[in-house]
C-alpha cells in the first residue's frame, strides 16, 4: 500500500472509532476511560509529523471521498473533544481527578495564548466556547486576576462549567459563565481580549460580527489547526483586511492547534 492509501484507512479507522466512542455518552462517566483512549490516539495521529506528505497528496487530488471524510471526522473530533469536557467535570464533581494527553496538550497552550500581547489584572477576556470544564478561564483569572466570561450555546456545558469553577474554588475569582450567543453579550463591547475555541465551527463568521461592536483595541486570539491538524480543528481563513489584520501566530507543532492573533484595522 502507498502512503495516501494508509493515511485514508488510518482516518476510515479513527471516524468509526470517534463515532462509538460519542454513541456511548450517556451523562454520566461510565464510558469515560474508552473515550480519553481514542480521543488521546487521535491528538497523537493530528500532530504525527509523518503523514504530512501522503496528506498533501490527498489535498491536492482534492476528491469528494476525501473532502466528505475530513468534514466528518472533524464533526465528530470536535464532538468528542466536547464530551470529554463532560466526563473531566463529571469525574471532579463525584470527587475524582483524571488526566489524560488531550487535555496536558491544551492546557499547555494557555500560558502562550497571546503570545507577546500579555494579558495583565485591567484585562477582560472573553472566551466563545467555554465547554464543560472551562482551564481557560479558571487559568487566566487566578494567574492575573483579570475578569473572564465565558459562553457556550450547549447548556449542559454551561451548567457543568459553572458547578467545577465552584468546586475549584474558583467562584470567588471574577468568572461568569452564560449560555447565549457572542453577539447578544454586553461584555464583547468591553473585552480587550477574545478567544475563540478551535472547534468552534462558526469562529470566522463570529469574527466578522462581532468587528462593530468591539473595542478598537481589542485583539482576539484564533485556535485553528490547519492541515492535518484541521481534522481535529476548524482550520483558519482569510479575514476581510479592512476590518481585521493578522498580528501573530503562535505555532506549536507538537500541540494540537496553533493560535492566530488578530488586531483592528
Amino acid at each position: 500500500m502507498n502512503g495516501t492509501t494508509d493515511l485514508l484507512l488510518l482516518m476510515d479507522g479513527y471516524l468509526t472509532s470517534l463515532r462509538a466512542a460519542a454513541a456511548r455518552y450517556d451523562e454520566t462517566v461510565r464510558h469515560s476511560s474508552e473515550m480519553a483512549r481514542v480521543v488521546g490516539d487521535y491528538s497523537g495521529f493530528v500532530t504525527d509529523s509523518r503523514h504530512h506528505e501522503a496528506w498533501h497528496t490527498l489535498v491536492r487530488e482534492g476528491t469528494a471521498e476525501f473532502t466528505s471524510l475530513v468534514a466528518e471526522l472533524r464533526t465528530q473530533s470536535s464532538r468528542c473533544a466536547a464530551i470529554m469536557e463532560k466526563y473531566r467535570a463529571r469525574h471532579l464533581l463525584d470527587g475524582r481527578t483524571e488526566t489524560a494527553g488531550y487535555f496536558d496538550n491544551v492546557e499547555s497552550c494557555i500560558e502562550e495564548e497571546f503570545g507577546t500581547f500579555e494579558l495583565t489584572p485591567a484585562a477582560k477576556v472573553l472566551l466563545v466556547g467555554s465547554g464543560s470544564f472551562p482551564m481557560t478561564p479558571v487559568y487566566i483569572a487566578r494567574r492575573t486576576g483579570a475578569s473572564v466570561v465565558g459562553v457556550d450555546i450547549d447548556p449542559e456545558a454551561v451548567e457543568l462549567g459553572r458547578r467545577v469553577v465552584t468546586k475549584l474554588g474558583a467562584d470567588d475569582l471574577d468568572i461568569r459563565l452564560e449560555k447565549t450567543s457572542v453577539e447578544d453579550l454586553a461584555f464583547t463591547g468591553e473585552a480587550s481580549h477574545v478567544i475563540f475555541s478551535s472547534t468552534v465551527a462558526v469562529k470566522y463568521d463570529l469574527l466578522h460580527k462581532i468587528h462593530s461592536s468591539t473595542r478598537d483595541d481589542v485583539v482576539v486570539a484564533m485556535r485553528y489547526g490547519d492541515d492535518l491538524k484541521s481534522l481535529f480543528n476548524y482550520p483558519s481563513r482569510e479575514v476581510d483586511r479592512r476590518k481585521w489584520q493578522l498580528a501573530e501566530k503562535v505555532l506549536r507543532p507538537e500541540q494540537v492547534f496553533d493560535i492566530a492573533l488578530y488586531q483592528k484595522m
